[in-house]
């Protein structure tokens, strides 16, 4: 498999590998995750149920309140963060949490992130040089 790489515009410095968890539902870490184990926990949320801790959450932007950026960072601190932050456009609130937190976040990638990107395919995220490479692909069910 040949593999592939997305140039993108920092916001976060630093690196990561992990598992694509995708959104195209908005976040705010403010009510919508539970900060001590990293499961949402907003109701009707695509991802409600599901744990971001470990993955390389993939969702367009952040909504919510500035705490947010906090509750970012007390996820960081309980272990239950998000390896790596994939956005299509980040706005302050997320941008400020990632930083604080050491959590890698690109945003603005050459290529529209969910026609590229599967739940479950292994990414690294290099917020330091500012691109994402898909490692391995997950066959979506549209691909079988």
């Amino acid at each position: 498999m040949v593999r592939i790489k997305l140039k993108g515009r920092t916001i976060s410095r630093g690196c990561a590998k992990g598992e694509v968890l995708l959104s195209r539902d908005p976040i705010s870490f403010l009510g919508s995750v539970d900060p001590k184990t990293g499961i949402i926990i907003e109701e009707n949320h695509v991802l409600m149920g599901k744990s971001i801790k470990g993955k390389v959450l993939v969702f367009p932007h952040g909504k919510g309140s500035t705490v947010g950026s906090y509750v970012l960072y007390q996820l960081k601190k309980n272990g239950a963060a998000p390896a790596a932050i994939i956005n299509l456009e980040t706005e302050p609130i997320v941008a400020v949490g990632a930083i604080i937190s050491e959590i890698p976040l690109v945003d603005m990638l050459e290529k529209n992130p969910y026609e590229v990107l599967n739940n479950g395919d292994l990414v690294l995220v290099n917020g330091s040089k500012g691109y994402i490479e898909l490692i391995k692909h997950e066959t979506s069910e549209t691909e079988k």
